[in-house]
């Protein structure tokens, strides 16, 4: 199969038409070949759009125009559709013109490609036409009908052979210097910012959409959603406990991580009184809430074994007023076997209670191997609603769980090739360039993989960990932070700092916990041999596609 660009794009209803011939092409193109959708070029005050592009190495260029439903054509020229809305179009002139335009545009560039033999076709996938029908402007050759479809790459190769303009067939270089001029140009600092925004609202709108999940499973008091990173999990998790506060229950919301602890406390904050958990937080805060003995946060036997035990000794002793109706469990792949035990303790009908756990065994970064209870229904999430497609496709390559990306296109991801020693040092400068193209302080989070960042640092010495989560969601500034600290969060930029890993054998979800945090823009900062060797086959094939970014440059 070709190179897809984009990889998978979307057909609208009024598209279907060109849906047919891509997929044509897409089964039937050598895997050498590239196959480009909606290519738009603007010459001087005139924008021109080629429906679908074929680049065939050692062949040519195919610029070709589709067409739906019932094309005819007579002395009065061509003509789309039935009466009474019948029209006149002229697809010979739109492919003829997208070709003339994309030559210009490559030979401006100085891309070989423009030397490359070049035809135009117009396809007529809902329309036949006969084996002997010619016209001065289009011959037979450089049409595509129903009965082509089949053989379109072979419609495509005749055409270009016969009728292509050109000097020469394309070549493997002129290739790539035809899609680094389609694609992989970073787009205007406007165009970036303009998109980002754009793509911040479809996030909001399908993660909203969501709640439909919710109204399907309302009867399931024991349920297990399982979802990879970008699945909105976070977002249902919070609107479960929203769901049966509001409905008179008494609940705990709980995880595992500072960030996503106070996270739930500040928009829990926000929401009227009535539908507040009556408990928001860290699962350890609350056996420390309930008079539990602290310990040090290098002890872990007391994180592991002596505090969830002390939780489930102190539930037996609550008033039942203190326990809960329902408990709701996010990021549920961090607990311990012993934590779950406990989390039973704390129900007020530990048989029958609620208990709602969200979580994805691809973000399992910590040492403890907790199975979570086998009795909970299990419901799987589907789509990554949360990522750009580039990103989301780069991180899914690491996931147990297929997740269909539905965001936006988007900018491709950037690589800055450096050794480990360097990774941090060089993603400070890839900050500095990010904030000269026009993004914002509170929109970028520079993560790191092993040791921390300076600035992650000094923020936590000098004002705790209270003040510095609060600073991350004040968005006001650049966020240092590490990966096992960030996840269920997020920001439109991140730049992910990978200067090596503790412990290898955690390496590869660490590496899909940082990929996978930026909404709109990812910068990966490090050695590309190391996250390919970490990474794997399927990272490696889609680091092809990323930017290779000179951060001086």
């Amino acid at each position: 199969m070709p190179q897809a660009y984009p990889p998978d794009p979307e057909f609208p209803e009024e598209r279907r038409a060109e849906r047919v011939v891509w997929e044509a092409l897409f089964e039937q193109l050598p895997d050498d070949a590239a196959l480009f959708h909606s290519v738009n070029l603007l010459e001087h005050d005139r924008e021109h759009e080629i429906d679908l592009l074929v680049a065939w190495p050692g062949v040519g260029l195919a610029a070709i125009e589709v067409k739906g439903g019932v094309v005819t054509r007579d002395a009065d020229g061509w003509h789309q559709g039935r009466e009474p809305n019948r029209h006149r179009i002229n697809p010979v002139n739109q492919a003829q013109d997208g070709r003339h335009v994309l030559t210009r545009y490559l030979e401006r560039r100085g891309a070989d490609a423009h030397r490359a033999r070049a035809a135009h076709l117009v396809a007529l996938p809902a329309t036949a036409v006969s084996d002997d029908w010619d016209s001065p402007d289009c011959p037979r050759a450089m049409v595509i009908d129903r009965n082509d479809v089949a053989h379109a790459a072979a419609s495509v190769r005749r055409a270009i052979e016969v009728h292509g303009h050109g000097h020469e067939p394309l070549t493997a270089d002129g290739l790539n210097g035809l899609v680094e001029a389609l694609v992989s140009e970073l787009p205007s600092q406007s165009d970036q910012l303009a998109w980002a925004a754009e793509h911040d609202q479809r996030v909001e709108q399908m993660t909203r959409d969501q709640a439909r999940i919710l109204d399907t499973l309302r009867y399931q008091r024991r349920l297990k959603v399982i979802g990879g990173a970008g699945s909105g999990k976070t977002w249902l998790a919070l609107e479960q406990a929203r769901r049966l506060a509001r409905a008179g229950e008494r609940v705990a919301l709980v995880c595992y991580s500072r960030g996503l602890g106070r996270y739930f406390e500040r928009i829990t904050a926000n929401w009227p009184a009535h539908e507040r958990p009556a408990y928001v937080g860290l699962f350890h805060d609350l056996p420390m809430r309930w008079g539990a003995e602290r310990g040090s946060d290098d002890d872990s036997d007391y994180w592991e074994r002596r505090l969830p035990l002390q939780l489930g000794a102190l539930a037996v002793t609550r008033p039942q007023e203190d326990l809960f109706d329902a408990v709701v469990v996010d990021e549920a792949q961090d607990f311990g076997d012993l934590w779950w035990l406990s989390l039973l303790a704390c129900l007020r009908d530990p048989d029958a209670g609620g208990l709602f756990v969200f979580l994805d065994d691809g973000q399992r970064v910590f040492a403890r191997q907790g199975h979570v209870l086998t009795d909970l229904a299990p419901h799987v999430l589907d789509q990554n609603i949360r990522n750009s497609k580039p990103i989301a496709q780069l991180f899914g390559s690491l996931s147990g769980e297929l997740l269909r990306p539905r965001g936006l296109d988007g900018a491709p991801v950037r690589l800055v090739d450096v050794d480990d020693e360097a990774a941090i040092r060089t993603a400070d400068d890839a900050v500095e360039a990010l904030l000269d193209e026009g993004w914002q302080p509170g929109q970028i989070a520079l993560l790191t993989t092993w040791n921390r960042h300076p600035e992650q640092k000094n923020a936590i010495d000098v004002g705790g960990w209270a003040a510095y989560w609060d600073a991350f969601f004040a968005q006001d500034e650049v966020f240092y932070g590490h990966v096992l600290g960030f996840k269920g969060l997020e920001r439109p930029v991140v730049v992910l700092a990978v200067n090596g890993f503790r412990d290898r054998g955690r390496a590869r979800e660490l590496l899909y916990v940082g990929l996978s945090r930026p909404r709109s823009l990812l910068v990966v900062v490090g050695s590309r041999a190391l996250i390919e060797e970490v990474g794997g086959g399927g990272v490696r094939a889609r680091l092809e596609r990323a930017v290779v970014w000179d951060v001086g440059g």
